[in-house]
């Protein structure tokens, strides 16, 4: 990852957007409105600890964007897996223009994403308001999960939204690397480990490949 060094401070998170995205003024007002949005309904459904909320812009929207740093050039379809608050699909949406799905089953968190994108004017972004299994096939350019479910099930359940250029995103914080080795040797190798920039002890999976039914039978 380009740009390396950790992000311990609300104001290096802001730098580093800046130096990352140069997000225009609008894309700046988005930003700032999502994070007013994402606390506030904090007070409604338990959205994020309230112990990140001082460092939100760490803890939640650098380390959201960070993954749109490791998927830097790249277009088409991007679908966040149980995107919960938007994290990392609405900053993702914000910093992109690429078209977002957001699959999430809970409603009241599907009524808050249907919210921002409306409030925010995101018309590239949808949700899919759904168990993972009941969404219809398409194919991905990426897929991120923040915190959707243990690496194989995560795998096994999206590898039919994936082609042999699909970008796969997944934080999986300090068991990243545990979590990839108890994978068949063929899903392995779709992946290497970054760091995350927001957390020393944190990882991020980023793997590119699909998995086809020989793969995942094989050890």
């Amino acid at each position: 990852m380009a740009d390396a060094g950790l992000l311990n401070d609300e104001g290096a998170a802001r730098d580093w957007l800046e130096r990352a995205f140069a997000p225009s003024a609008e894309q700046w007002a988005r930003l700032e409105r999502f994070a007013a949005m994402l606390i506030v309904e904090n007070d409604q459904q338990n959205l994020i600890a309230a112990s990140t909320i001082p460092t939100l812009w760490v803890r939640h929207i650098a380390d959201s964007a960070q993954l749109l740093a490791l998927d830097a050039g790249r277009d088409g379809l991007w679908i966040d897996l149980g995107s919960g608050p938007g994290l990392p699909g609405l900053v993702v949406a914000i910093l992109s223009p690429r078209p977002m799905l957001l699959v999430e089953s809970r409603k009241l968190r599907c009524e808050f994403l249907r919210r921002v994108a409306v409030d925010l004017d995101l018309k590239h972004v949808e949700v899919a308001e759904a168990p993972l299994e009941r969404v219809a096939t398409r194919e991905a350019a990426t897929i991120s999960a923040r915190a959707f479910a243990p690496l194989d099930k995560l795998i096994a359940l999206s590898t039919r939204f994936s082609t042999e250029s699909t970008r796969w995103l997944l934080p999986k914080g300090r068991n990243a690397v545990k979590e990839l080795a108890l994978l068949p040797e063929a899903w392995q190798r779709m992946f290497h480990v970054e760091q995350s920039r927001t957390d020393a002890e944190s990882q991020i999976l980023v793997g590119t490949g699909q998995i086809g039914a020989k793969q995942r039978g094989k050890r």
